[in-house]
């Protein structure tokens, strides 16, 4: 009997490694990587139209396979992997994962991908398995097109690597011509404070988290609740839009608290959902795109019945910073989501993927994927003092990226009481309009200015650039340098410099057509924050921001925090725009700061963000002759005519 148990056992285990062998990589390595065995496998591809001249431009289709075989002891939850592709592949399709930054399919991602798991996020290990490999183990198939790697040479990537916290990847090792694989195991100095044995991981930190309560659940929907929640000091978000990927053909019945952009049954209708729903008015339906996008409501809906009635909904889709407003800090919706085969079932739940957020002059936000968390507690309606938990929770984390390449929002200009010339916003700032031609420059430098010129839109300017430069002896560029293109630049004049202390003026211009309520601006300052003392008509506080305390926030008083956009001269016949403006001065003190040279870089801003969009800086500063600290004649005589004309 011992013997035949023993049969059995070596029978089992040649089967389970033949298994690893044929869908991993090699057996040795199957069999020596004690943690993360992560493999690539690329297969010969094939020539696509059209036939380009250039080699290095002539696409191909590529096929290959990822894996990811979890050998360690503990189970692998919300598995990520980064994958280096290098030959400007343009990914179509990935069978068993998703991109972790929110990205659909099909996208570029010539610059090396991240993929984290869908449906199978986590993976198991053979002790608590017994060798199983469909829990053990995911296969993601790749297949899309690389450019200028002809057969029979195969498009391998840079390297390949877990992305997850707390391990460490050996070196790749190359299994022939067509493969590589790497071994991770955990780093022994990691230190973490999850344990093997909990069912969820914790909640993560993040510029912006979305939180996907299933709040109700029936066989065929299910009721989520949706909330947006603001953590960064300085982002914020206006006329947010939302959207993401139904993975399972769902489609959204109801909403209260936010709408979908396009209500439209039709892709239901004429799909199998409107064959499999017979029964259901499906002039009732909301959305049935596989994307959808959500928006926020107006507040006239909050207390609406049958729309509204949500906390924290219907704020017009602004979400403000907890420094600013945390009453303000998270926007909340729930919707009613009818699933279909094969998740008839209430415990059958899935989130949708691939998020995205975005708002108007708003950071740039790029969306993890949902991680399943331990169900949120709510306080108990009924008011008894306990807490009701919710079927299910996802978690998706959003962080504040800058592409590279990518344009300002909005930007700053510099002046000083010992400068008569405004050192405006650099040249396409904010980007360039195509096909200039021979009517601006996009890389001349833009030409500094008299301080009046500041109120003039940038097409009345050129007048008033081309006489000051000649009054100044200032370059004159041809062509003329291109706008600036920015919807909002702000001024930043230092005012006066004494023994004591010293003091900035602060002015806001709206260029563009949209309204700004509840604005906020920020500025970094290295070496003046701490001298900080006040403003006059805006409310400023220096904050601590990682650690560092070196930004002042400023917002409008009560009645003044509206930023109203670009209007109509007093005769529209003859009279430029007028933009949106709003200013304030500011004081400081050197007695917290000793040794400030504020004439010579430290009395100005080194970042300046306007609704959390980080602004474009002038490169230089104003100078000054012999770096004299009293009032020019001529600026004693300006700064009563333009508090004047702010006033008017």
């Amino acid at each position: 009997m011992i013997s035949q148990l023993r049969s059995y056992h070596c029978i089992f285990t040649f089967v389970v490694l033949a298994t690893i062998l044929l869908s991993t990589t090699s057996f040795t390595d199957a069999q020596t990587c004690n943690g993360i065995l992560i493999s690539y496998a690329a297969g010969t591809g094939v020539r696509l139209p059209p036939n380009v001249t250039n080699p290095k431009k002539q696409p191909y289709r590529f096929e290959s396979t990822l894996t990811v075989l979890n050998n360690g002891l503990d189970e692998l939850k919300s598995w990520k992997v980064f994958v280096g592709f290098q030959h400007d592949e343009f990914l179509v399709s990935a069978s068993g994962a998703v991109l972790a930054d929110g990205t659909t399919l099909p996208a570029a991602v010539g610059n090396g991908s991240l993929f984290a798991g869908y449906p199978m996020t986590d993976l198991k290990t053979a002790v608590e398995t017994a060798g199983d490999l469909t829990q053990m183990q995911a296969q993601i198939n790749l297949v899309g097109t690389v450019f200028g790697v002809a057969p029979p040479n195969v498009p391998l990537p840079s390297s390949i690597n877990l992305a997850n916290d707390g391990f460490i990847c050996g070196k790749a090792t190359a299994q022939d011509m067509n493969g590589t694989n790497v071994c991770c195991t955990r780093d022994p100095k990691f230190k973490t404070n999850i344990t093997t044995d909990e069912k969820f991981l914790p909640r993560q930190d993040g510029d912006l988290t979305i939180m996907y309560d299933v709040i109700r659940s029936y066989d065929s929907n299910y009721w989520a609740e949706v909330a947006i929640s603001n953590h960064n000091p300085l982002g914020r978000l206006d006329n947010w839009r939302l959207n993401w990927d139904w993975m399972n053909d769902e489609f959204i019945l109801t909403m209260k608290g936010a709408y979908p952009s396009v209500v439209d049954a039709s892709d239901c209708i004429f799909g199998k959902q409107g064959t499999f729903y017979k029964d259901l008015d499906f002039a009732t339906v909301l959305n049935c795109q596989r994307r959808p996008t959500i928006i926020d409501l107006p507040p006239t809906k909050f207390n609406d019945t049958d729309l509204g009635k949500i906390p924290s909904c219907c704020r017009n889709g602004t979400i403000l910073p907890q420094s600013m407003d945390p009453s303000k800090s998270v926007s909340r919706f729930q919707m009613q989501v009818y699933k279909m085969p094969p998740m008839l079932n209430r415990s059958e739940l899935s989130p949708p993927q691939n998020w995205k957020i975005s708002g108007s002059l708003n950071p740039d936000y790029k969306c993890g994927p949902p991680i399943r968390v331990s169900p949120t507690a709510n306080p108990d309606p009924t008011g008894l003092p306990l807490n009701k938990t919710v079927m299910a929770s996802w978690q998706v984390v959003c962080n504040i990226t800058t592409a590279k390449g990518t344009s300002s929002k909005c930007c700053v200009s510099f002046s000083a009481y010992y400068n008569e010339s405004v050192i405006p916003c650099k040249t396409c700032a904010c980007g360039c309009a195509e096909n200039v031609g021979n009517t601006c420059s996009t890389t001349a430098p833009a030409m500094w200015l008299p301080s009046d010129a500041l109120l003039v839109p940038f097409d009345n300017r050129s007048a008033k650039a081309k006489a000051w430069a000649d009054l100044k002896h200032l370059p004159r560029p041809n062509p003329m340098p291109c706008s600036d293109n920015c919807g909002v630049s702000i001024n930043w004049h230092l005012l006066t410099d004494y023994n004591k202390g010293w003091s900035a003026r602060v002015t806001l211009f709206n260029w563009g057509e949209t309204n700004f309520a509840d604005w906020f601006a920020a500025v970094q300052m290295d070496k003046a924050t701490a001298g900080f003392e006040k403003m006059y008509s805006f409310n400023g506080s220096a904050i601590e921001i990682n650690g560092v305390n070196n930004t002042i926030i400023m917002q409008g008083l009560e009645g003044l925090n509206y930023l109203v956009g670009e209007t109509d001269g007093a005769d529209p016949r003859r009279d430029p725009r007028v933009p949106g403006k709003q200013q304030s001065v500011m004081s400081f003190t050197k007695k917290t700061t000793p040794g400030i040279s504020v004439v010579h870089g430290d009395g100005f801003p080194t970042k300046v963000f306007f609704n959390g969009e980080e602004c474009s800086l002038p490169s230089v500063f104003p100078t000054s002759s012999a770096s004299k600290k009293e009032f020019s004649f001529a600026n004693l005589i300006l700064l009563p005519l333009l508090l004047a004309v702010f006033m008017w």
